[in-house]
């Protein structure tokens, strides 16, 4: 039996209406002086982020996929616009990351042998299955929907941690790949809870929602810790380089990475039974960096120094905040 009835949220309020119309933007980043460690001398930072480049164009091609399938089963049409927006996103944050790969080969670091399996278990393991048409090919779709609100809960998450990741800045972090991150991670809070609307709206089962959360946290952890290891073992400039749990919770100390603290606490969050994504992370701040954006917005960074779109001051801040009220879609 389905959970649906408790799982669905309170009737929306007048405040809770407000809401950010979500758009694909055309963005572009010149990647030629991106070097190779584009933290200067801390290549397990720089490597444990550059998964991302290694991960999300196949999933986020995987999450278009699924989502134009579940298009036709919604009701809701001011759900329906946000998840066509949410589509053209996803499908300019696949293309942004996979366009940073071919300056990784120049650099001498091809992530051709991990980027295969990859695609393998996004087009084939998770793919569409041959079921006939009825309640097992729903099932599966639902399953992959449910998958995918898991999985954007921790994109969110880590969206709103690049935001505010000042360190990273103080490091001398290249500043188009900060750009890159944050105009991303910007776009994952803005659309934060478009993903567990869908799921909600289309089931809502608490049972799946739980069950689709441990596959997604515990896929995410293992292809992660793959992903570092391979890139730390092929790096050209390492003579001996080598992933460990020390270097990541180093960097989560030092603020370069989200400490595992902060990880270990979305976990409660994602699995209460009052959790709606419109109650996690900084829209004003993502709004804000959005229109400031220089990959977003036509412009390069500087390279000589912090790119000014990190520095957000306080009046753009205060405007975003009146402008980015929570989208919370209840009773959807």
């Amino acid at each position: 039996m389905s959970n649906k009835a408790a799982e669905k949220p309170a009737p929306a309020t007048a405040e809770d209406t407000t809401r950010v119309e979500l758009r694909a933007r055309d963005v572009s980043f010149d990647w030629s002086a991106t070097p190779l460690h584009w933290i200067p001398g801390d290549p397990s930072t720089t490597h444990t982020i550059n998964v991302l480049h290694l991960l999300l164009p196949a999933g986020e091609r995987w999450f278009v996929h699924v989502y134009k399938q579940a298009l036709p089963l919604i009701r809701d049409e001011s759900l329906r616009a946000d998840v066509i927006g949410f589509i053209g996103q996803e499908a300019v944050h696949s293309r942004a990351h996979d366009d940073v790969l071919p300056r990784l080969r120049a650099l001498g670091l091809d992530p051709t042998p991990y980027t295969a399996q990859v695609d393998w278990m996004f087009e084939k393991l998770l793919g569409d299955r041959t079921f006939p048409p009825g309640r097992a090919r729903r099932w599966w779709l639902l399953e992959r929907v449910a998958l995918i609100a898991a999985i954007e809960h921790y994109t969110a998450f880590l969206g709103d941690w690049v935001l505010g990741a000042e360190a990273l800045d103080r490091r001398g972090a290249d500043p188009v790949m900060l750009d890159l991150l944050r105009w991303h991670g910007a776009e994952e809070v803005e659309h934060r809870s478009v993903a567990f609307d869908l799921f909600t709206h289309l089931d809502g089962d608490y049972r799946r929602r739980a069950r689709t959360w441990a596959v997604a946290f515990g896929a995410l952890v293992f292809l992660w810790q793959r992903g570092v290891r391979f890139f730390m073992e092929n790096d050209p400039l390492l003579d001996d380089g080598r992933a460990s749990v020390r270097e990541f919770v180093r960097g989560g100390r030092q603020g370069v990475l989200p400490t595992t603290g902060a990880i270990l606490r979305s976990i409660p969050g994602y699995l209460g039974r009052g959790y709606h994504p419109s109650k996690e992370g900084d829209l004003a701040r993502a709004v804000a960096y959005l229109a400031s954006s220089p990959g977003a917005n036509g412009r390069a960074p500087d390279r000589a120094t912090a790119t000014d779109a990190v520095r957000t001051d306080a009046t753009d801040t205060a405007a975003a905040r009146t402008a980015a009220a929570p989208n919370h879609r209840k009773g959807v």
